[in-house]
């Protein structure tokens, strides 16, 4: 490798162990940048920070190293930030950087392999509520305001509508058309935290399946990863969006609607190892609006996409030109498959 490499002198600048012997690009995430870097002592994460999405960079590097730091303190593993020379969580080099080590014999999924697994899951994103239940959600820093705030985000869309700056609506009239018919079931978690009638939590704000780093031969959970959405929040936020990824029959950007399906029994699996994780922690109105949270974190994330197609592609990291139309498409089917499941999940709640 050449020393000259922008790349090594940005690792040079932490304080990583041994020679470094390759820098490939890693992960599918859609905001930042990633790097699996081999040293021959050891294998680290590179991380370029979107500082368009995350724009108070050292607020995000902070929420996320003094969870760790509360996580570490009570034997539960996460992926441990690689501090640089003059110990600061991350750099600045015309743009943010941050390295973690990484941890070796995992693996994550983009889909789940079978129930098993997905309850695995689910009682991992359960635990890691219970492990911050007596963490301070008002000491961390809202790295983007109104993150799940589902009427805000919907605002948005209308503001997006309304500029068309890429001349994009006449392409997706029947999408708004399905949102708008929808805009007055959007806000009972917000006025839930608003009146106090669900209580504040930390909460993850971003759990797909692939966030959790899985034991390569157990198959057992070993870490939560990808805390830059770690701030206050309702731990509705986090069920809805993990069985939102996890029990759909298709991929968030599937083409083929008809593949699209709302699968059941992993749904029961996913909540069985949740609520078991949290052992009865959960209020009465949490555990009612379980399903519905499935709802709306899809029908949430079906308008950011629509919203992000409609503003030119600035948020999420795109394939192809309408890859977040194609996106948004198949998270309104996946939404309409959550509504004729409503009554079935809520019976398996019940009996949950």
């Amino acid at each position: 490798m050449n020393k000259n490499n922008k790349t090594f002198n940005l690792l040079d600048r932490f304080l990583i162990e041994g020679k470094i012997l390759s820098i490939k690009p890693f992960g599918e995430g859609h905001i930042n940048l990633t790097f699996l870097v081999e040293t021959d002592k050891k294998k680290y994460i590179l991380q370029r920070i979107n500082d368009y999405v995350f724009s108070d960079v050292e607020g995000l590097m902070n929420n996320i190293y003094s969870v760790t730091a509360h996580l570490h303190k009570k034997g539960v593993e996460t992926l441990p930030i690689v501090l640089t020379k003059d110990g600061k969580t991350y750099i600045y080099d015309e743009e943010p950087y941050r390295v973690y080590e990484y941890i070796d014999n995992t693996t994550t999924y983009q889909s789940i392999p079978n129930a098993r697994i997905f309850e695995n899951i689910g009682a991992a994103f359960g635990a890691f509520q219970n492990q911050l239940a007596d963490y301070d959600a008002t000491t961390l820093v809202e790295v983007i305001p109104d993150f799940h705030n589902t009427p805000k985000r919907f605002e948005n869309l209308e503001k997006a509508i309304s500029a068309d700056v890429k001349h994009r609506a006449r392409s997706c009239v029947e999408e708004i058309k399905f949102f708008f018919e929808r805009k007055n079931t959007l806000s009972k978690v917000v006025d839930g935290l608003n009146d106090g009638s669900i209580p504040l939590r930390v909460t993850h704000n971003d759990t797909k399946i692939n966030n959790i780093l899985m034991d390569a031969t157990t198959g057992e959970a070993r870490a939560v990863i990808d805390l830059d959405t770690i701030m206050p929040g309702s731990l509705l936020y986090d069920f809805g969006d993990a069985v939102r990824f996890g029990a759909n029959t298709a991929a968030e950007d599937e083409r083929d609607l008809t593949k699209i399906g709302f699968d059941l029994e992993l749904f029961k699996a996913y909540a069985k190892g949740f609520c078991g994780a949290l052992k009865g922690s959960m209020t009465e109105k949490e555990k009612e609006l379980l399903p519905y949270s499935v709802y709306l974190l899809t029908i949430e994330v079906a308008i950011r996409f629509l919203t992000d197609y409609l503003m030119g592609d600035v948020y999420f990291r795109i394939d192809y030109e309408d890859h977040n139309l194609i996106r948004a498409k198949s998270q309104i089917q996946f939404v309409k498959e959550i509504e004729k499941n409503m009554e079935k999940m809520s019976q398996i709640v019940k009996e949950l």
